[in-house]
This record gives structure tokens, C-alpha cells and sequence, in this order.
């Protein structure tokens, strides 16, 4: 069966949760009247990426970084407190599958750390799936916490059976072989990476998997930064691209089907058909046939690891 995806790479209102969420209802509800059923947007995009964090002078600006970082983490999500009722609201009315990145605030324990988290939202409204990065990379780590392999899971969804990594966990072998060993059919990289060398890998992962492939960053220029970022002028242009965005849809194979939607704040469509996925994994199945588990062996561990228990 086939399902239309939209690729959604339009701009969030960066650090204001509530606008934000409304830009993304929006997305949803013009998504849902073109047809689609798989609606992905882009990581962090609840409430924007931090891509000041780029640009700062490392152990520099620390006033700076202290107050933007205050207003990400007093517009981050605390899904504990139902915060992302809205979305899922959205996707129940339209009947769609929402896969959504966001910074996710920890309200269970130390209320403090943030997360850079996926998750995925079913066409009952129902949260599916959340996934926290597992490994920052660079200066995100001043940002972001480690996460655990909890939601390091394959989902059912309308469109298939569908997986998340975040940006550059899909340079990870092991997390990808994770996923292609539940029954892989849609792999979905949420992501602030764009490019040629990003687009080689997701046309791998699609020919390693055996699997559809949906990327795509925010495309944002300078101009998209709302008046009141601080120091707005001196971290960003008006006219430069900070993201050029390049949405992209690759077919089981390796195949790019739609885009990369390069420097376009828009959504991108492609039809998917998730059983083109099982075709693909006849001749190479590497977490099947093609595997050796006789001498190769992977452990998972998706027990939560909480910072403590109480008894």
C-alpha cells in the first residue's frame, strides 16, 4: 500500500515553544490536505535547533550562552506534563502518523537536563515512540544530554514499520544494525546535517537496510531569527543560508526519489510503498541472511537508565 510523505523543512519561530507549535499544526494540517500520511519534520525543531551553540567562542560568551540557554530550556518540552497535546491533537483530527523532533525537558528527575529527542505520534494522536540522541556531538554536549537505547525501537505505523535516528546517529553503525534487526521498512534521520556527504549516507543506509530512507534539516536563513534573539546581529546575517534544509526521500536500493530540497522552506511529497522495503532485502538482508550471527553478535540494552531508583 502506498503512503504520500511530506518532508516538512520550513522554519520554526526559534526559542518560542507556543509559535513554534502553531508554525507545525499548520505544516500538519496543509500536509494532511495534500494527501499525506507520513509527516516528518526536522530535528530539534520543537523549538528550533541551537545552532548558536556554532558560533560561540568555545568557554566563551558564557553570559550569552547562559541566557539562551535559559530560554531553550523554558521552552523545551516536559512530555511528563502532557506538553505536546497539541501535535497530537493535530495529527488524531487528520488521521496522521507525526514524526517529530524536539528538546525535551527532564520533569522526572532533575527537572533541569534537556534532551534532543524524536518522537513519534500515530493517527489515534497516540505517542508511539520517543527517542533521546544518544551521543551529542560537540559543542551540542553543552546542550544536551546522553540518552539511553529505551526508545531504540521500530514502530507500526500506516506507512510501515518505522525507526528513528537523530542526525549524525546515522553514522553509527551499531544503532543502524538495531533497527534493521526489528523488521526495518522506513528509516527516518531527523537531522541539522545537509550536503553531498549526508546524501551519500542516506543512499547507503537505504542499500545497507534495504530500507526507504526520509532525511531532511531546517531551512533557515539569517532573516528567520526572530528580533528578540539576543545578540541577533552579531551571530547571524540577514541574507546567509545557516541551513540550506535538503529534505530528501531514497528508495530501498539507494534510489533518490524526491529532492534534496535544497534552500526551500517548504514541504517536500514522495509515495512510499513500505513493501518495496522487503523486495529490496531478497538479495541482501543484513540483519538475515547476509548476516553471520555465528560470528558476529550485537547487545542491546533498552533498559531506561534513570539517574536514580527509588525502592
Amino acid at each position: 500500500m502506498h503512503t504520500r510523505v511530506a518532508v516538512i523543512q520550513t522554519p520554526p519561530i526559534l526559542l518560542d515553544l507556543e509559535a513554534s507549535l502553531e508554525h507545525a499544526i499548520i505544516a500538519v494540517d496543509e500536509a494532511a490536505a495534500a494527501g499525506a500520511g507520513l509527516l516528518v519534520f526536522p530535528e530539534a525543531y520543537l523549538p528550533g535547533y541551537p545552532t548558536w551553540i556554532w558560533r560561540l567562542r568555545p568557554g566563551g560568551d558564557m553570559a550569552l550562552s547562559s541566557e539562551l540557554h535559559a530560554r531553550l530550556h523554558a521552552n523545551a518540552l516536559d512530555l511528563e506534563r502532557d506538553d505536546l497535546r497539541p501535535l497530537q491533537e493535530a495529527a488524531q483530527r487528520s488521521a496522521v502518523t507525526v514524526v517529530m523532533g524536539l528538546h525535551e525537558r527532564d520533569g522526572q528527575y532533575s527537572g533541569t537536563t534537556l534532551y534532543n529527542s524524536v518522537v513519534v505520534i500515530g493517527p489515534e494522536g497516540r505517542l508511539l515512540n520517543r527517542h533521546r540522541k544518544l551521543m551529542p556531538t560537540n559543542p551540542e554536549r553543552m546542550v544536551w544530554g546522553q540518552g539511553d537505547a529505551s526508545g531504540l525501537r521500530v514502530v507500526d505505523t500506516p506507512a510501515g514499520r518505522l525507526g528513528t535516528l537523530i542526525c549524525w546517529e546515522c553514522y553509527m553503525p551499531l544503532a543502524r544494525f538495531a533497527l534493521y534487526a526489528q523488521d526495518l521498512e522506513i528509516f527516518i534521520n531527523p537531522t541539522w546535517d545537509a550536503g553531498e556527504t549526508r546524501l551519500a549516507s542516506q543512499r547507503h543506509i537505504a542499500k545497507e537496510g534495504g530500507c526507504w530512507v526520509i532525511a531532511t534539516a531546517t531551512a533557515m536563513e539569517g532573516r528567520d531569527v526572530p528580533e528578540d534573539f539576543p545578540e541577533r546581529d552579531r551571530l547571524f546575517s540577514a541574507e546567509e543560508w545557516i541551513n540550506p534544509g535538503d529534505a530528501t526521500v531514497v528508495a530501498p536500493g539507494g534510489e533518490v526519489v524526491a529532492g534534496p530540497l535544497h534552500r526551500e522552506k517548504g514541504i517536500l511529497y514522495a509515495d512510499i510503498d513500505a513493501a518495496a522495503a522487503r523486495r529490496a532485502r531478497r538479495t541482501l538482508d543484513v540483519a538475515g541472511h547476509y548476516g553471520r550471527p555465528d560470528l558476529f553478535t550485537l547487545s542491546v540494552d533498552r533498559a531506561p537508565q534513570p539517574p536514580v531508583r527509588f525502592s
